[in-house]
């Protein structure tokens, strides 16, 4: 598949992951948790993290989403990331979704911003990751269909982005992250 591949007429049905979410209030205080199932049905407001991939060509990583994501299926993802677990600290998380969605391990890891995703019944406390890598990819059978790598002006142009790893990437952008000069 392509960035511009488009989805077929029924998807599979999504497969959700049965873990305990960390939920948190709209301030973002810790107050209990949550199965997954349940935070989605409820849209309770929860922690993510945005780890956003970026190569010595100054491109950034963009995933296309497997058809059984609950989710936004074979949507395309500006950022690897995903939510906290209850009682999970925001960059243990942000280490075990980078390594579990690609492949990335033992790299050094930027927290550059958080800021908040209040839309489509999302609603999210993002805490926002750089990582610098020009190794190979090992892609979450599960999770992730596709990676390839783009500028990140063309990343955001795509249809079919997410919309809260697109506003994650125009946070980092806007803060000047993403500014070369390493």
């Amino acid at each position: 598949m392509t960035a511009d591949a488009t989805l077929p007429d029924s998807l599979p049905e999504p497969h959700i992951a049965d873990e305990q979410i960390q939920l948190v209030d709209a301030r973002n205080r810790p107050c209990g948790s949550a199965r997954r199932a349940a935070m989605r049905r409820f849209r309770f407001w929860h922690r993510a993290t945005y780890v956003v991939v970026r190569n010595r060509r100054d491109e950034i990583c963009v995933q296309r989403r497997t058809l059984t994501k609950e989710v936004f299926p074979g949507g395309l993802d500006l950022a690897a990331g995903g939510v906290v677990g209850a009682g999970e600290a925001v960059h243990v998380a942000a280490r075990r979704e980078l390594a579990e969605e690609l492949g990335i391990r033992g790299v050094p890891l930027r927290q550059v911003g958080e800021f908040v995703h209040d839309a489509g019944g999302n609603h999210i406390f993002g805490s926002l990751f750089l990582v610098d890598h020009d190794g190979p990819l090992t892609l979450q059978a599960e999770e992730v269909a596709e990676a390839f790598w783009l500028p990140p002006a063309e990343a955001l142009a795509l249809d079919g982005v997410t919309p809260d790893t697109r506003q994650a990437l125009q946070v980092l952008l806007a803060g000047g992250a993403l500014e070369t000069g390493r």
